[in-house]
């Protein structure tokens, strides 16, 4: 994968991201993760009730007060799918996503993420769970700020059909995310309270 030079937001663009992702880390670090998860993976599968046979669900290993993403990446698993997770190329690169499966060991990337090693197979997602810190019914998503995801969906939408689902609770909604044309879309968000198709509701 390669990926283009990305160019810097306008300062105040820049500002505004910055002052609500200092709003939304702790509206997240205040909310009550039991259950989350759960709720999360039974509205993924209200949403998704039939994917594809073999369907590359591309999740993430939640960090710090993500919500749990794992009980979806289970169910994923139990119906067919096949999970896999990101690997860090390095700063300024898209994500590359290897199998994973419960249970399999995993090992620390940068930023302490969890990877799969080099010895899992590298797949192509057609479904990619994306973390926030908070979206709006827009479908654009605050991420941390490198970029990672913006770039990966653009590249994996350069090449063929995607669908991109923000996941995170109900409570990161705000009425409008600053973003520029540089942000991808979601397709879809799924939250531990509802899944919202953009554009649909």
């Amino acid at each position: 994968m390669t990926d283009a030079a990305v160019p810097a937001p306008p300062e105040d663009l820049r500002r505004a991201k910055a002052a609500a992702r200092t709003a939304a880390r702790r509206l997240r670090a205040g909310l009550d993760p039991a259950g989350a998860g759960e709720r999360l993976a039974a509205c993924f599968a209200a949403a998704f009730p039939a994917l594809p046979a073999g369907a590359v669900v591309a999740g993430y290993w939640p960090l710090r007060d993500e919500i749990d993403v794992r009980p979806l990446l289970h169910h994923v698993t139990r119906t067919g799918g096949r999970p896999a997770l990101p690997v860090m190329q390095g700063p300024g690169l898209p994500l590359r996503f290897r199998a994973w499966a419960p249970g399999q060991a995993l090992r620390p990337g940068p930023f302490g993420v969890q990877e799969p090693g080099p010895e899992a197979p590298e797949l192509v997602p057609s479904l990619v769970l994306v973390p926030l810190l908070a979206f709006d019914r827009t479908g654009m998503r605050l991420g941390y700020g490198a970029g990672f995801y913006d770039r990966t969906l653009a590249l994996l939408r350069a090449g063929g059909p995607v669908t991109a689902v923000g996941i995170g609770h109900a409570a990161q909604e705000v009425p409008a995310v600053p973003h520029d044309g540089l942000d991808q879309p979601l397709d879809w968000v799924v939250t531990d309270r509802d899944a919202i198709r953009i554009g649909k509701d």
